[in-house]
């Protein structure tokens, strides 16, 4: 039976390590508060504006109030779409 001999070994050892590296400067990156901007900060979660719409189109709001509501968040100084 043959293995995969010395430079086999040293090849896959060498592709072990270089995998390992890999995912510890992903984890370290992946999980590093530094240097993000907003966008990155406000992933995944619903901005005014569009909290507002979902209500509208789901019929949780009338149209009168939609609009006053909207009104309030632009004079807030929200960014409208």
């Amino acid at each position: 039976m043959m293995g995969f001999g010395m430079g086999g070994g040293m090849i896959a050892m060498t592709i072990f390590w270089v995998g390992l590296l890999a995912l510890v400067i992903w984890a370290i990156a992946r999980t590093s508060t530094g240097g993000g901007d907003a966008r990155d900060e406000n992933r995944g979660k619903e901005m005014p504006e569009e909290i507002l719409d979902r209500r509208y189109v789901a019929g949780e709001l009338e149209e009168e109030t939609y609009r006053s509501m909207r009104e309030t968040l632009i004079s807030a100084g929200s960014n409208p779409r």
